[in-house]
């Protein structure tokens, strides 16, 4: 008879045991429940495809009008965040992405050795020179104006900081490259251009500074730099 006990007691314990484990995780899962937030705390900037035809349907910058009176100290703070892939340093070292200095106004894919993604040497084909326009489009929506580079960064959608941004990329390595003469069909007011028209409208007016005196896009000294992507 006390070995029928022992065994019973021995069974009661073990029972016991697994009882109190799925007790106490009733009880703990109730307690330290999870709930997903309401508002995320941090948002990704990341276009989406109503921002992106948004975008496309607004004026270019009137680069004659923004660029001389743009907030220098705004646009170095503005490449702050793209330090972690990039510097603007005269001869400094690729990073993940190639260096920055003298970029505006120089050609595509400038930076010996760099590996460059092959939709960036397909854009090259098309757009030779990283002028501002081009600049401007490309740090809007990287992925969208060169679909299939390497640069992971969303964009940038606020056009002041824009501005701001290619001024002072402008003042590294690039102030020989001219700053085409106002234009009169990008001031607040003109109809927004048709597809297609951006970059003609700002090759002309950059053909207007280079008549009126100033060096052209591609006999500008630029320093042996990078595109600002991969």
């Amino acid at each position: 008879m006390s070995g029928d006990l022992k065994w019973n007691k021995i069974f009661g314990a073990g029972l016991g045991t697994v009882f109190a484990i799925l007790v106490v995780q009733q009880v703990s899962g109730a307690i330290y429940a999870t709930h997903a937030p309401e508002k995320m705390g941090y948002q990704v900037n990341v276009p989406d495809e109503a921002d992106a035809g948004t975008a496309e349907a607004e004026l270019a910058p009137d680069w004659g009008t923004v660029l001389p009176v743009a907030d220098l100290a705004a646009g170095e703070a503005a490449f702050a965040r793209c330090q972690a892939c990039h510097n603007v340093a005269a001869g400094g070292a690729d990073g993940i992405g190639p260096n920055l200095y003298g970029v505006v106004g120089g050609p595509v894919m400038h930076r010996a050795g760099f590996a460059y993604s092959d939709a960036m040497a397909a854009h090259k084909a098309e757009a030779p020179i990283w002028g501002y326009d081009e600049l401007d489009q490309f740090i809007t929506a990287p992925n969208r104006y060169v679909s299939g580079t390497k640069m992971s960064f969303a964009g940038l959608r606020d056009t002041p900081t824009r501005i701001n941004l290619i001024a002072y990329l402008r003042s590294q390595g690039s102030a020989a490259y001219a700053i085409p003469a106002p234009d009169p069909a990008r001031q607040p007011g003109a109809a927004a251009p048709a597809e297609g028209e951006v970059l003609a409208e700002g090759a002309a007016a950059e053909t207007v500074a280079t008549e009126a005196g100033a060096a052209p896009a591609e006999a500008a000294p630029v320093a042996p730099t990078a595109a600002p992507a991969q």
